[in-house]
């Protein structure tokens, strides 16, 4: 077990990374991702450049990292390994989402959607973001074949994984325009749930990461 110290060293650590984000994600909506400096932000959340860029190595990081990535492979690997592959990936997707809805950010579940349409609209609106976001894409697609086994030294299967992470992702991608859009008027998971079921059928989208109906 890890020990007292280390634990709050790690809390204070994710403290700040929040702190630091959320005053970046408010600058960069008031005044411009591009019209804002790293240097803006370090001062508006009260710390030096230098540590901004231990939490955010690049810019376009203050606006795209979260807990996505980690959360979606831990849910995939409480799965079936009976469930087709979109059904295992769809509902971890679903799960992630809910779970940074309600306290990816902190407590309150409506400022965390806010927080989340924010840093979507910057994306879309973005040229730099669009670009840092098909990288993240990349890496997350690669976390669900991590996670599915399917770079495990199997062609078929790693090509099986490949092309069920990149359809439920193009899926999803859908799912957070369209959500942003609609400005947050329905929830996210629904959302999410909707887009994999028009590319998949009901059949695909259950109701967690354990499989239970």
């Amino acid at each position: 077990m890890p020990d007292r110290n280390s634990t709050l060293r790690e809390r204070r650590r994710v403290e700040t990374q929040r702190m630091i984000q959320a005053h970046a994600v408010r600058l960069f909506v008031e005044r411009g991702y591009d019209a804002t400096t790293v240097t803006e932000v370090a001062e508006a959340a009260g710390v030096s450049p230098m540590t901004v860029y231990r939490h955010f190595p690049t810019k376009e990081d203050l606006v795209l990292v979260d807990q996505n990535k980690q959360l979606v492979a831990e849910r995939i690997v409480a799965t079936s390994t009976d469930q087709p592959l979109v059904r295992r990936i769809g509902d971890a997707l679903i799960d992630s989402a809910a779970t940074l809805v309600s306290r990816g950010y902190g407590n309150d579940p409506e400022e965390n959607t806010q927080f989340l349409l924010a840093r979507l609209r910057l994306m879309i609106s973005t040229p730099a973001l669009r670009a840092k976001h098909l990288d993240n894409n990349y890496a997350l697609q690669q976390a669900i074949v991590d996670a599915l086994g399917g770079d495990a030294g199997d062609d078929d299967i790693a090509f099986n994984a490949h092309a069920a992470a990149s359809a439920c992702l193009a899926a999803m991608h859908t799912a957070l325009v369209r959500w942003a859009e609609d400005d947050g008027q329905t929830e996210l998971p629904d959302m999410i749930a909707k887009a994999l079921t028009a590319a998949f059928g009901d059949e695909v989208v259950g109701t967690g990461a354990d499989g239970q109906e």
